[in-house]
């Protein structure tokens, strides 16, 4: 019955909702492992009550598990009662009453202005239609703060140079129009003189897959490049730049461009757009460096800073 109801679960996350699919496998995964720990309890994990819950809880804790994850298994099953709830499957909400670990939400890891530069240096330094590619991939990714999955799944049309943007699906498939700057478009537009050379030449049909994307692969079965090969490009990079390609992903790049404007004066609202947070507090984990910018322009500019002693 609850493998059922799981899959009914991420139905409707996937269709209502537009769940990614790393969230809907992650989803499965957390309700699937607390469906095993019940049925050993004698319970099925859609007719578990809250006592039961809160024996998973400590058994999670018990095993180990850290915060940041149990929390994300209770937002799992959290969302799976409320839908049992919506749908009229179950009378209550076990999980109402139940509060998640407290974790401390860490600082995003990023890297330096001159790090950036960097790497870019030394995909300059790359010949032929792969530095190409990568120095578009680049830009793009550090002048638009795009999520990896939005970067690599950008269709041919996303980029309109007229206007200089790119339209990105994101999550949810909400579009969001990202300005880019000058750099970033003329790499896209040297870039895109050779991006034939990518295309697959196996059949037809394959070609005809990739040729909608910005970024085809020859190889890859979706048709444009994979997250996991432009992260293993960033590492290669960062080797050649003399960095630590431990240090480097997307990820971390995109948490560069919001940090990097920041800095130099943009506002939170305005990278919250740009990076198509939904909600202000997950790009809150900046206000780090709108502090520092604020003691920094006080100690600098406060005029009673400039008095003699």
């Amino acid at each position: 019955m609850s493998t059922g109801l799981i899959a009914l679960f991420l139905d409707m996350m996937a269709a209502e909702r537009g769940a990614a699919q790393n969230t809907l496998a992650a989803y499965r995964r957390d309700l699937e492992d607390a469906a095993e720990r019940l049925a050993a309890r004698g319970r099925s994990l859609d007719g578990a009550r809250t006592e039961d819950l809160e024996s998973l809880l400590v058994e999670w804790a018990d095993d180990g598990l850290a915060a940041s994850t149990a929390a994300r298994r209770l937002s799992a099953l959290k969302r799976f009662y409320r839908f049992l709830l919506k749908d009229g499957r179950r009378a209550d909400d076990p999980c109402a009453p139940l509060s998640g670990p407290k974790k401390q939400r860490a600082l995003p890891k990023v890297l330096g202005e001159a790090e950036v530069d960097a790497l870019f240096e030394a995909a300059e330094a790359m010949d032929g239609a792969a530095g190409l590619r990568t120095r578009a991939l680049l830009e793009l990714l550090y002048a638009g703060g795009l999520r990896v999955s939005e970067l690599v799944g950008l269709p041919l049309s996303a980029v309109a140079r007229a206007e200089a943007v790119v339209v990105v699906r994101g999550k949810g498939g909400k579009e969001r129009l990202v300005p880019l700057t000058e750099p970033a478009m003329d790499a896209v537009a040297a870039y895109t003189t050779v991006r034939a050379e990518h295309l697959p030449r196996k059949t037809a049909a394959t070609r005809r897959r990739a040729e909608g994307f910005l970024f085809p692969s020859s190889s890859a079965a979706g048709g444009h490049i994979t997250r996991e090969r432009f992260a293993q490009i960033l590492k290669d990079l960062a080797i050649a730049a003399g960095l630590d390609p431990r240090r480097v992903s997307p990820h971390v790049l995109r948490h560069a461009f919001a940090t990097h404007l920041l800095a130099h004066g943009a506002d939170l609202r305005s990278v919250q757009t740009l990076l198509g947070h939904a909600d202000v507090s997950t790009t809150e984990i900046y206000t780090h460096v709108l502090e520092e910018r604020l003691t920094a322009l006080v100690r600098d500019a406060h005029p009673l800073n400039r008095r003699d002693g």
